[in-house]
C-alpha cells in the first residue's frame, strides 16, 4: 500500500469554493489561502445562526497503545462514508503541531484512504494559526520582564511568574532555562522556561472562545503570577490583551478544507488533552452544525481524557449536546490491553482479547453515563482474524451497544458505510438525554473526586502539600467555581501508564494545581505531565525532505 503522503499527493482535489458550496458558504464570505484552503469570515454568522443544529457526533476511543486506534482516520472515514449514504455532513477537527510531525508521533490529518487535504500544508504552517498563538504568548512573556526592568509598577514577585514562554516544536533543552543574563540593561535575571504551543493557555482560550471580544475578555484574564502581596496579576493589568487578541484576530476564523473524497472539513484549533481540553474549537463546532445535518468531531487520546473534557468543558462553555458517541477500538489494541507484547499483536489470541476487553467496556459504561447513545467501530486490520471480530462484536451485543466495522484506512467512505448506516440508526432511534458530570459550583476537591471515581475507576484521590495550598489559595481568591481539566497519562485509566486494562482500587495522587483563569478551567496534575515534550532518538524530521521540484517526501 502506498505510503500516506503518497496517496494524499495523489489527491484530484476540488478548489476550495466548490467544497465551500457544499456548505452553502458563499465566496464573499470565504478568505482564500491559495487554491485549497480558506478561512470562513465572522461576517458569516448573521446569514445562518437562525438555522437549527444539525446532528453532533463526537468520536473518541479507548487508552491509545503502540498498536495504534486509527481515531482521527476513522472521524475523517465516517465523514466521507456519510456523504457516501446520502446525507450532508462535515468533519470537525483540531490542526497538527509541528513538534510531534517534527517528532515522533506524526501529524493529524487522518491516514490511509482517510486524509485530510492538503496535507503537507496541514501538516506544516497551515493558516499560521499556530504561529499566531505562538506570537500572542511570548508577546505577553515579554512584556512581563519589560515591566519589570522598567520599574515594575505592579510589584510583580519574580519568585511567583507562571507564565513561560511557547514555541511550536518539541525542545528538551527549553523546558527549564535562565533569562535576563548579562547585566542591568537585560533585564533581571529569573529561572523560566518554554512550553509547546499546543500547551499554551491562549490555545484553550481560542478553542473556547465565543467571538472576538469574548476571546479579548478571556485573555485578559489569563493570571501570568502574583504580587508581592500575593494577588494575581492578569494580562489585562499589564493592558496587552488588546495587542494579544489584535495577533489572533484571523486566528480565531475556522478553517475549511476537504478530505480525499472532496468532503468538507472544518478544522481550527488544537489543544493537548492531558494538560488542556484536547477539542476543535467551539467556533468551527457551532459553524459546522448551522452548515450541516451531521457534524462529526473528535476528542484527544482515550474517553477518559478527551471525551470527559470535550463532554465536561466544551459542550458547558458551547452549550452543545451531543446525539452520538463513536467509540474506536481495535483488536490489537485491545489484546495489548491483555497483556500481549507490541511485537506479538499479529496472532490471535482470544484468551488476551477477553482480558483486555475490560478497558473498552469502562469507556461505554462512562459514556452511557452522560445518557448519550454510544457505537463501537472496530477500527480493521488485515491480522484480525473472524473469531476475534467475532468475539468483540458478541461483547458489545451482550452490553446492548451497537457495533459495526470500520476499513476506512483502506478503503476510504466505502469502508465506513456500515458505521455511517449504524451511526444514522442509532440517532433516528435513540435520542440524546446529555447531562453534565458535575456541577461546577462545587468544591474542587469534589469535582476532582468524581471524575477520579466515576470516570477512571479509582476508589479515592490524595493531595500533596503543594496541591492543598493551591487549592485553598484558589478558594480565597474566588476562582473553585470552574470546571475541572485532568492533567494525567493518556495510556492508562488510572495515572499510572503501565496499569493497562480496567484497573481497579487505586489511587490517584494530584501532585499541582493550577488556574487557567482565561480559558475558564482549574487544571489538576497526576503524574509527570511535560508540557514541552522532547524529540525521540530518530526523530520524523531526519526522513523529510524536498526535492528539487519542490515535491515532499518522507512527510509520513
Amino acid at each position: 500500500m502506498l505510503t500516506d503522503i503518497e496517496i494524499a499527493q495523489q489527491a484530484e482535489m476540488k478548489h476550495i469554493r466548490e467544497i465551500a458550496e457544499m456548505l452553502d458558504i458563499r465566496e464573499d464570505e470565504l478568505e482564500y489561502y491559495g487554491k485549497y484552503k480558506a478561512k470562513i469570515s465572522d461576517v458569516i454568522w448573521e446569514r445562518i445562526k437562525d438555522r437549527p443544529d444539525g446532528k453532533l457526533i463526537l468520536v473518541t476511543a479507548i487508552n491509545p497503545t503502540p498498536a495504534g486506534e486509527g481515531k482521527t482516520t476513522t472521524t475523517v472515514g465516517l465523514g466521507q462514508a456519510m456523504v457516501k449514504i446520502g446525507k450532508k455532513a462535515v468533519i470537525a477537527l483540531r490542526e497538527p503541531s509541528l513538534g510531534p510531525v517534527m517528532g515522533l508521533k506524526g501529524g493529524a490529518a487522518g491516514g490511509g484512504y482517510s486524509q485530510v487535504v492538503p496535507m503537507e500544508d496541514i501538516n506544516l504552517h497551515f493558516t499560521g494559526d499556530m504561529h499566531a498563538i505562538t506570537s500572542a504568548h511570548n508577546l505577553l512573556a515579554a512584556v512581563i520582564d519589560n515591566h519589570i526592568h522598567q520599574g515594575n509598577k505592579l510589584g510583580i514577585d519574580s519568585r511567583q511568574i507562571l507564565w513561560k514562554r511557547a514555541l511550536d516544536m518539541n525542545d528538551r533543552a527549553l523546558r527549564n532555562i535562565v533569562v535576563g543574563l548579562g547585566g542591568k540593561i537585560n533585564g533581571f535575571s529569573r529561572e523560566d522556561g518554554f512550553m509547546i504551543t499546543v500547551a499554551s493557555e491562549i490555545m484553550a482560550i481560542l478553542c473556547l472562545a465565543d467571538g472576538l471580544m469574548d476571546l479579548k475578555d478571556r485573555l485578559g484574564k489569563i493570571i501570568i503570577g502574583y504580587n508581592y502581596n500575593g494577588q494575581p496579576v492578569t494580562a489585562k493589568d499589564l493592558n496587552v490583551d488588546g495587542a494579544m487578541t489584535l495577533l489572533l484576530k484571523d486566528a480565531i476564523k475556522p478553517n475549511l478544507v476537504q478530505t480525499l473524497e472532496n468532503t468538507p472539513c472544518l478544522m481550527h484549533g488544537g489543544p493537548f488533552a492531558n494538560i488542556a481540553h484536547g477539542c476543535n474549537s467551539i467556533a468551527a463546532t457551532k459553524l459546522a452544525l448551522k452548515l450541516s445535518d451531521y457534524v462529526i468531531t473528535e476528542a484527544g487520546f482515550g474517553a477518559d481524557l478527551g471525551a470527559e473534557k470535550f463532554l465536561n468543558i466544551k459542550c458547558r462553555y458551547g452549550n452543545l449536546k451531543p446525539d452520538a458517541i463513536v467509540i474506536v477500538a481495535t483488536v490489537r489494541a485491545l489484546k495489548y490491553n491483555g497483556g500481549v507484547p507490541k511485537a506479538e499483536l499479529k496472532e490471535e489470541n482470544l484468551q488476551a482479547l477477553s482480558t483486555g476487553i475490560v478497558n473498552l467496556k469502562k469507556h461505554i459504561e462512562n459514556m452511557r453515563g452522560f445518557d448519550v447513545p454510544v457505537i463501537v467501530s472496530i477500527n480493521r486490520f488485515n491480522t484480525d482474524t473472524k473469531e476475534e471480530i467475532t468475539f468483540i462484536k458478541q461483547y458489545c451485543a451482550e452490553l446492548g451497544v451497537e457495533c459495526a466495522i470500520s476499513e476506512v484506512f483502506e478503503k476510504g467512505g466505502e469502508g465506513g458505510m456500515e458505521l455511517a448506516d449504524t451511526l444514522v440508526k442509532v440517532i433516528d432511534t435513540v435520542p440524546s438525554a446529555f447531562h453534565l458530570l458535575y456541577d461546577e459550583k462545587q468544591p474542587i476537591k469534589q469535582k476532582i473526586h468524581t471524575i477520579v471515581t466515576r470516570i477512571y475507576g479509582g476508589r479515592d484521590v490524595a493531595y500533596t502539600s503543594s496541591a492543598e495550598r493551591a487549592i485553598k489559595q484558589l478558594e480565597l481568591l474566588g476562582y473553585d467555581q470552574l470546571p475541572i481539566c485532568m492533567a494525567k497519562t493518556q495510556y492508562s485509566l488510572s495515572d499510572d501508564a503501565a496499569l493497562l486494562g480496567m484497573p481497579k482500587d487505586f489511587t490517584v495522587t494530584v501532585k499541582e494545581v493550577r488556574i487557567s483563569a482565561g480559558a475558564g478551567f482549574i487544571v489538576a496534575l497526576t503524574g509527570d505531565i511535560m508540557t514541552m515534550p522532547g524529540l525521540p532518538k530518530e526523530p520524523a524530521a531526519e526522513k523529510i525532505d524536498i526535492d528539487e521540484s519542490g515535491k515532499i517526501i518522507g512527510l509520513f
